[in-house]
């Protein structure tokens, strides 16, 4: 490994990294715009200029690879003035809409203004008027006074996905980022430019305006819609005590992982899982009565219930006569608990699977299985074969579903047709759905951004995760809810 000197202090880089990469390494940030570790270096936006002892000029850290002996300046007198010479030249015809812009407190041309000193412009022309809410995508609007040419976003749409959709077009001071004529960003990853775009050029509609970056909390969290297993950071808003519904999930943005999605994630997973998660009334379950109860049940109530259905065919020597339809969307943490629960405690006759349904592979990363766990459940011993409602009909008189997958495998009618001879069946969901019709009992699980456990992605790597947010109403994790029945059936969970 080069040893190379960065503002006095020796530093053993890898070979072939590059000079910016280097000082990373060892805490020093040179500032830049155009560079990610993800693209091919390209040097256009010269903000990254350091002084290298022996070159007649600035060289540019994002390019330069380290050499034995090197020594690197970050910080000189003339380096800062030149990095401020680039930002008057972006803020010449840069927008200082702060105030309204999305990007506003996460904002690099922000952050260097501020730390170069750049309080006044000598430019008394007027800015360059462009087009400021361009339609490039389906969630993407694109300000081009707000552009500062870095091209990441075309570089990424060139390199990563190789889909091509956006180029930059004229030339001069009339250059500008467009797609071809009456055509839109379509990748399946389109999302990650907002994410990219280092400035508020490119707003995400789903975001745009609708709060600001410092009043959201960040939490990591694993994506739940595909057997990848993204690294994702939740974005949310903890909720204002005076006002109703006020907590809420306002984006989700890629955590870096090497090993499992670099530095991206999919819309699939971006704009689905906030889906997940929605306050309103309408879309999270709550209580309902059981059966001939004039009231909705108390916890303690309910799963009182739950565990005196079970005793009662144990009892009687019918545990087979136990139905329970899982789903590998559950943690590996709530299936182990399922299984010493149904199982090895109760000795159930059927346990099923309901997951989503596959679907096509798309993009970078979008994998075909729509389920984030089936890995763990099969490495847990599950026999992953999928619910049948007739084969369940038969055989059963106390069914727990867990989830409503089992809607998108069968039409409502014939799952009504088959699960009303059963005598009691319990669900087990977070969201109303045609199913809550058909339960006796519905006990309220909480979202996958309020649950904590593990996933088993595709490849086989474990994945740990802590719930993002509070649980909405009185809701609780389908762990919690297991581990309460398991301690009135006598089983050790």
């Amino acid at each position: 490994m080069p040893k190379i000197e960065i503002d006095g202090r020796t530093v053993e880089a890898a070979e072939g990294a590059t000079v910016l990469k280097a000082a990373e390494s060892v805490g020093v940030a040179i500032p830049h715009f155009c560079y990610h570790p993800a693209f091919a270096p390209e040097g256009s936006c010269r903000m990254c200029a350091v002084e290298v002892e022996g070159s007649p000029k600035l060289e540019l850290a994002c390019s330069m690879v380290v050499r034995e002996g090197l020594k690197v300046r970050t910080a000189s007198p003339a380096v800062r003035e030149a990095r401020r010479s680039v930002l008057e030249f972006f803020l010449a015809d840069h927008p200082i809409d702060c105030p309204i812009c999305d990007k506003a407190g996460e904002c690099r041309l922000q952050d260097y203004y501020f730390e170069y000193g750049l309080t006044e412009s000598r430019f008394a022309e007027a800015k360059e008027r462009k087009d400021k809410k361009v339609k490039i995508g389906e969630k993407l609007i694109l300000d081009r006074e707000r552009c500062i040419q870095c091209t990441r976003c075309v570089r990424f749409l060139a390199e990563v996905t190789r889909t091509h959709e956006l180029g930059v077009v004229e030339r001069g001071v009339h250059s500008e980022i467009a797609t071809f004529p009456g055509e839109l960003v379509r990748s399946v990853d389109s999302g990650n430019l907002v994410d990219l775009c280092p400035v508020g050029a490119i707003t995400d509609t789903d975001f745009r305006f609708k709060t600001r970056p410092w009043f959201l909390k960040r939490s990591d969290s694993i994506c739940p819609l595909c057997s990848r297993g993204c690294n994702i950071v939740i974005d949310h808003h903890p909720g204002i005590p005076r006002v109703p519904d006020s907590r809420r999930i306002y984006r989700i943005r890629p955590r870096e992982n090497a090993a499992v999605n670099g530095h991206f994630i999919c819309d699939h997973g971006r704009y689905g899982f906030v889906a997940l998660h929605r306050n309103g009334r309408r879309e999270r379950i709550g209580w309902a009565p059981s059966a001939g109860a004039d009231s909705a049940p108390p916890w303690e109530q309910a799963l009182d219930f739950a565990a005196e259905k079970c005793l009662a065919l144990r009892g009687a020597g019918k545990a087979g006569r136990i139905g329970v339809v899982l789903t590998s969307q559950m943690t590996n943490d709530e299936l182990a608990l399922a299984r010493n629960v149904f199982v090895r405690g109760l000795g159930a006759g059927t346990v099923a699977f309901a997951d989503p349904p596959d679907g096509p592979a798309a993009g970078i990363l979008l994998h075909a299985e729509r389920s984030p766990n089936r890995a763990g459940a099969a490495a847990l011993g599950f026999d992953l074969r999928a619910a049948d409602p007739d084969a369940l009909a038969g055989g059963t008189d106390l069914l727990f579903v867990f989830g409503t997958n089992i809607l998108a495998a069968h039409p409502f009618e014939r799952i009504q047709a088959a699960f009303g001879p059963i005598r009691t069946k319990i669900l087990l969901t977070a969201h109303e759905t045609d199913l809550s019709r058909l339960a006796d009992l519905i006990l309220p699980v909480a979202a996958p951004a309020e649950t904590s456990g593990s996933f088993t992605n595709a490849d086989g790597i474990i994945q740990r995760f802590e719930a993002a947010v509070v649980p909405c109403g009185d809701t609780r994790s389908a762990a919690d809810i297991l581990a309460g029945l398991a301690a009135r059936l006598g089983v050790k969970p």
